[in-house]
């Protein structure tokens, strides 16, 4: 009998795990995690692995970008370039799978496997060609080869190392018959049909691929790059998970970037709504819309780090615990009984203080002595024509500043502007910072506000526009790029230099007071 065997002999009676990694954690820490991580969890849980394609050394070598510009160098004429990029992406696989497998009876179906999506991916390409065209649903086609050819290694990984797991490719998951619109039933209806899918794996470890293809609209374009941990979130819900584990390359969350705040703090425990304003506003955390898909269900969510599995990670908590949102780790049964459960976060100040970069200012004057009452209406609308997203607005009755995120192109800008111009005066102040103080409980806080711009001040930074009321857990404020690191470092040093106590064990129940 293999360890797989002797630990999963139970393994109906466990609760689901559903483990998501990235494509930097496959490329690079596959060894631990088929060797540890996996394994561990085998002990007390049915684990599910949902990985991403593989990254490469750099974001631009990542699989992803390189199919994504293999759709593209197809549409060129006379290029060959795109055949190139499948020479690259069966080589680079082909290589990672014999570094990582030691038993060739493993080894070489997976080297077929891995030959076999490839040739298909350049006759897909091919005939793109031919046709000269790569529609939105082809390149949700060509950007699944990604998963597959992630998944199929990270699967045989885990058999090598005494683990029965099995590839499941969930691209053709969505059939005809379900509903056109993607709303929420549309979502709990996919969630249900992937915990089916999930099902014909038994007892083994489903190793799954992220993309789940054929969405309305296009997987790309309506939901984006993010769609793994879609996926990883939809199954936490289908199969009542106990938890969504997010493997990265860091700890969890914390009070700061740890790499710019020298005291930036792990944050044991998070709320949702934290959690989304810090993805919003500059920290990589989880999309808020995915995260709403587990939290709605009350599934914890757990970041963790795949170079110190041991570590506690940051949860990601349900508002309102039910019987999937005791604890994590999960108690032993005999700590569910306990009535003792207490979760307190009530924190006596702000939790986090977040930088997001690379921000432009918008300001517009009306030129009307009497302002029209469609003059915000007006400046939405031709926004929205070039598809300019704010991310912060002021008002007053003649004048409005937004701040604009990276992603606004240079020349929408600038075409929007000719328009906005017949609405009054414009001007546009680029390499601006948008610094984001979060924390739950701040609308409790007297005289917060006060105490983080007289922060800023005492480190001579200048406010450019302030931002608050949207949101009760968020003040934001506008400040010079080249100022933001002073700025972050003094706010974080007196506004969140105070730790709460923390409690958390395996075996016990989540504690913390303020």
């Amino acid at each position: 009998m293999s360890v797989d065997s002797a630990l999963r002999s139970n393994a109906e009676d466990l609760p689901w795990v559903i483990q998501k990694y990235g494509g930097t954690s496959v490329g690079k820490f596959l060894e631990e995690i088929s060797t540890n991580i996996v394994h561990t969890y085998m002990n007390t849980n049915r684990v599910i692995v949902v990985c991403s394609a593989r990254s490469g050394e750099t974001k631009e070598k990542g699989t992803t970008n390189r199919l994504l510009r293999a759709a593209k160098e197809a549409l060129t004429p006379g290029s060959r370039e795109h055949l190139q990029i499948v020479k690259a992406l069966l080589d680079d696989h082909l290589k990672s799978a014999r570094e990582i497998i030691r038993d060739k009876a493993i080894l070489e179906p997976l080297e077929r496997q891995i030959e076999y999506d490839c040739v298909k991916l350049k006759s897909f390409l091919e005939a793109a060609q031919i046709i000269d065209e790569v529609s939105p649903r082809s390149k949700d086609i060509i950007i699944g080869v990604g998963e597959k050819l992630s998944c199929r290694i990270v699967a045989a990984a885990l058999r090598d190392r005494g683990i029965d797991a099995e590839f499941i490719s969930l691209g053709s998951i969505i059939e005809g018959d379900m509903n056109t619109v993607l709303d929420q039933p549309f979502y709990d209806d996919l969630a249900s049909r992937m915990a089916k899918a999930i099902s014909a794996a038994g007892n083994k470890v489903p190793v799954v691929t992220g993309f789940f293809g054929n969405v309305p609209g296009s997987l790309l374009s309506t939901i984006g790059r993010g769609y793994t941990d879609l996926c990883a979130a939809l199954l936490a819900v289908g199969l009542e998970a106990q938890e969504l584990q997010i493997w990265k390359e860091v700890d969890g969350i914390f009070t700061a970037d740890p790499r710019k705040v020298s005291g930036a703090r792990l944050l044991p425990i998070i709320t949702p709504e934290e959690a989304a304003e810090l993805t919003y506003y500059g920290s990589e955390v989880i999309h808020p819309f995915t995260m709403e898909q587990v939290i709605r269900a009350s599934i914890p969510i757990r970041i963790k780090n795949v170079e110190n599995p041991k570590g506690q990670g940051t949860i990601i908590f349900p508002d309102h615990a039910s019987a999937n949102g005791y604890a994590t780790p999960p108690p032993a049964p005999e700590e569910l009984a306990k009535n003792g459960y207490h979760l307190d976060l009530t924190r006596k100040h702000p939790t986090a203080v977040t930088v997001k970069d690379k921000v432009c200012v918008l300001n517009i004057h009306s030129n009307r002595k009497n302002v029209s009452h469609g003059f915000l209406a007006k400046i939405f609308t031709i926004l929205d024509k070039y598809n300019i997203i704010v991310d912060l607005i002021s008002t007053s009755e003649v004048h409005v500043s937004m701040a604009l995120g990276a992603e606004v192109v240079d020349n929408s800008l600038e075409t929007a502007r000719e328009e906005l111009e017949k609405l009054g005066l414009v001007d546009i102040i680029h390499n601006m910072a948008i610094l984001s103080l979060v924390g739950k409980q701040m609308k409790n806080m007297v005289g917060i506000s006060g105490k983080m711009f007289s922060t800023l001040a005492q480190a001579n930074v200048n406010i450019e526009m302030i931002s608050q009321g949207a949101s009760e857990i968020n003040i934001s404020c506008v400040i010079d790029e080249k100022m933001a690191l002073s700025a972050m470092n003094a706010i974080h040093k007196h506004l969140l230099s105070v730790s709460p106590a923390v409690n958390i064990s395996a075996s016990d129940e989540i504690k913390v007071v303020a």
